[in-house]
């Protein structure tokens, strides 16, 4: 049975979660586009060409080692006051870089806002499986989802437009989390735990969550694919406009943003069910890519693929957090989030060296596929024919 909550959430509560949920997001791609200049101002420094990447990759490392942790301080302590504080802590390390002027510096402000970004995740889709259960919980998880992927592409537009202004001007942004602190404060509530969970931790079910975090491994890796390498992928094409790149880029988002919206429709069926399907459209989407390397061709694979993997996501998240109970809940959702985001940083590192083994990216992203629709079809394997429809919770 849900836990009886003194306070019914609704609308306020759905917006502040919804965009701390984003925030992951803007630090992920906000400084892409400021990359080049921050190599050119440290150009004297050994290895700037290698150390300022890691400016943009090296939160989502850092989310995915500490999310557990960030879970089991939540299921210990307070959901929103872990919440507030991170949000707090994020503004601070991230807007840091405007006042830095040493490169280890930079990097070291960068791991403190992974370690902010994976309580502040955890605790936003923690609370949203709280405060919500069954079919509204599916919808709001795919419209983190959805949200995820529209924020993306604005985050990007806008970090080259405060970019012209100079490489550190987009770190200014980061000071949107302390003002989202403040309605937080106000609107979020820590859930009364009831029972045995009032009382103690009960162990973490590992076994039952082992092969969901196992299968977002690899839905990490899958998602964030394209996120990374679609303008390498138009640039080799032939695409040099940064507006053409930022529109065909759009077009992908809009397709997992379509198919995100969709999943609370299809969250009647089973993980079983879903999950061959938004595999099987990526795996499809890589392919067509790695078919041809005509523009028309390399955009059609994009959309396809992003409606996979805008339906791939919630159904992870909702098949791996849905048969926690609330004691268990922070921390089921800390390791699931801490797998996606391994596979986040495993992606490009994983698609250099198969363009290395291969021959191009293209055919990297087509080798890519192919695994893809093998884990397509494995699903049918991991997934048990009696795995419950994913609208269906046993809180």
């Amino acid at each position: 049975m849900p836990a009886v909550l003194q306070r019914r959430a609704g609308l306020p509560q759905l917006v502040l979660l919804l965009a701390g949920s984003c925030l992951s997001v803007l630090g992920a791609v906000l400084i892409a586009p400021v990359l080049p200049q921050m190599t050119d101002h440290f150009a004297g420094v050994p290895g700037a060409d290698v150390l300022v990447p890691i400016v943009l990759t090296v939160p989502a490392l850092i989310i995915g080692l500490t999310a557990p942790f960030a879970g089991f301080i939540a299921d210990r302590i307070d959901r929103k006051r872990v919440l507030i504080i991170a949000m707090v802590g994020y503004s601070i390390f991230g807007t840091a870089p405007l006042y830095l002027d040493t490169l280890g510096s930079i990097i070291g402000s960068r791991v403190l806002v992974g370690l902010c970004e994976a309580a502040i995740m955890t605790c936003c889709t923690t609370l949203i499986a709280d405060y919500w259960s069954g079919p509204r919980r599916s919808r709001y998880l795919g419209l983190q989802t959805l949200l995820a992927s529209v924020s993306a592409t604005v985050f990007l537009g806008v970090g080259g437009a405060l970019g012209s202004s100079g490489w550190r001007t987009p770190f200014w942004l980061y000071l949107a989390a302390v003002a989202l602190a403040v309605p937080m404060a106000l609107f979020i509530w820590q859930p009364p735990a009831t029972g045995a969970d009032a009382r103690d931790l009960p162990p973490i079910p590992w076994r039952r969550l082992r092969v969901p975090c196992l299968v977002t491994l690899a839905g990490g890796v899958v998602f964030y694919a394209l996120i990374v390498e679609l303008s390498f992928v138009l640039d080799e094409a032939g695409v040099t406009a940064t507006a053409t790149i930022g529109a065909l880029s759009a077009l992908m988002s809009l397709a997992t943003a379509i198919a995100a919206g969709s999943f609370a429709k299809l969250s009647g069926r089973t993980p079983r069910e879903l999950l061959p399907v938004a595999f099987g459209l990526a795996a499809a989407g890589f392919l067509v890519i790695w078919s041809s390397g005509s523009v028309a061709v390399i955009t059609v694979g994009a959309v396809i693929t992003g409606a996979g993997t805008g339906l791939l996501l919630p159904v992870l998240v909702t098949w791996a957090t849905n048969g926690l109970t609330f004691a268990e809940r922070g921390r089921g959702t800390g390791l699931w989030t801490g797998t996606l985001f391994v596979g986040q940083f495993l992606s490009p590192v994983l698609i250099t060296g198969l363009s290395g083994a291969v021959g191009g990216l293209r055919p990297a992203l087509g080798v890519l596929g192919i695994l893809t629709a093998v884990l397509a079809a494995g699903s049918l394997a991991l997934v048990p024919r009696s795995a419950p429809a994913l609208n269906v919770t046993h809180d």
